[in-house]
């Protein structure tokens, strides 16, 4: 009881240290809500005012009504160009796409020969490019077909439904994302900047000389730390994701943060282990770039996991992020429960406590060389 009470009065101590700090304060606060919430609402992955302009060399009935048919809010209102217009708009960025319709296309068509278009696709602004190639593809055929007076026939009927985000809102996946992220990046730095503030301000010698231990101070800040990220998601998840970006919350809230804090015992490990072995806040920093990022980006939230080579995949199911993108995907998107995330949630805690082991075990071992 009494180691229990140290770490309960070192805990508080770091949360009062943490309050007192009023950039880091204001930096957890700025993560959880305004950089969440820029993400949700400034990234889309749909198709949304793309540029298009139109080389038409025909100037048909035919390919007025093409002209026509881009419309908002997929499509800016389409601008006639010549063709020495073509290479120069498409070199400058002005231009996503630039359809060319040759001379005597509607004549042609009538007369049953095949004519083409030619669709020209700046690639470099990849999630428009294809699904607005594929856009414009469907509605040049439905355009051609009804202007011809034909039908499509095909012999299956393929009806489409969408779960879970039946709109396609790329907001609500963005979100979740970015909260997903801001846990890891946030666990980490304030874990490792609780060790590095201590030796900063000399206040690591003075806990030194009191009857505690190395372990008591690391579960302390651990704790202390775990405890602001798990209050800071819930708040984020539920204000900002939930009510400012509007997605709906599937699945249990508590569940998830069960998994935000089993996933925390990982994260402020990592952060914990960082801050041994840096000696500087800008070192934590480097540490930072070369250890959590790749891991948030590898994670499987931004990209789908499947798509990454297998090596990839294997080694990156080693690592607690990944488990907790698709738990917190399966519950907060498909409603799953404990019968369905468990084998997540138990990955989580088990490389979670290892790495927590040999987090303690470096603390301990950098506090004796301090006292030496």
């Amino acid at each position: 009881m009494r180691r229990l009470r140290t770490i309960l009065w070192l805990g508080l101590k770091e949360l009062r240290s943490l309050a007192a700090d009023p950039v880091l304060a204001l930096f957890m606060v700025y993560a959880f809500s305004a950089a969440i919430y820029s993400q949700a609402t400034g990234i889309t992955y749909e198709l949304r005012n793309a540029s298009v302009s139109i080389l038409d060399e025909d100037r048909s009935q035919l390919s007025a009504r093409l002209r026509d048919a881009l419309l908002p809010p997929f499509f800016r209102p389409p601008e006639p160009i010549g063709a020495a217009e073509v290479g120069p708009r498409m070199d400058t960025a002005r231009d996503t796409f630039v359809l060319d319709i040759p001379p005597n296309f509607q004549r042609d068509l009538a007369a049953g020969r095949h004519p083409e278009l030619q669709l020209n696709v700046d690639a470099t602004a990849m999630s428009q490019a294809g699904i607005g190639a594929g856009y414009l593809q469907q509605i040049v055929a439905q355009e051609i077909a009804t202007f011809l007076g034909r039908t499509e026939t095909v012999p299956v009927a393929l009806r489409m439904r969408t779960a879970f985000n039946p709109n396609n809102e790329s907001g609500w996946f963005v979100g979740v994302v970015g909260l997903i992220n801001n846990v890891t990046m946030l666990a980490v730095l304030l874990a490792g900047a609780a060790v590095i503030r201590e030796r900063e301000h000399g206040t690591l010698d003075h806990l030194l000389v009191m009857p505690v231990s190395p372990l008591e101070i690391a579960l302390a800040k651990l704790w202390s730390n775990g405890l602001v990220i798990t209050v800071a998601t819930g708040l984020s998840l539920w204000f900002v994701v939930h009510e400012a970006v509007g997605m709906p919350i599937a699945g249990s809230v508590p569940l998830f943060l069960l998994g935000v804090a089993l996933y925390l015992f990982f994260a402020t490990a990592v952060g914990l282990l960082l801050g041994t072995a840096a000696r500087s806040m800008p070192q934590l920093g480097l540490l930072f770039i070369l250890v959590v990022l790749p891991m948030n980006i590898l994670s499987g939230g931004n990209s789908p996991f499947e798509s990454m080579p297998r090596a990839l995949q294997i080694v990156m199911s080693a690592f607690p992020s990944t488990h907790f993108v698709a738990f917190a995907q399966a519950i907060l998107y498909r409603g799953a429960g404990l019968d369905i995330v468990w084998p997540q949630f138990l990955a989580t805690g088990g490389v979670g406590g290892l790495v927590m082991a040999v987090a303690l075990l470096r603390f301990r071992r950098s506090i004796a060389q301090a006292v030496g």
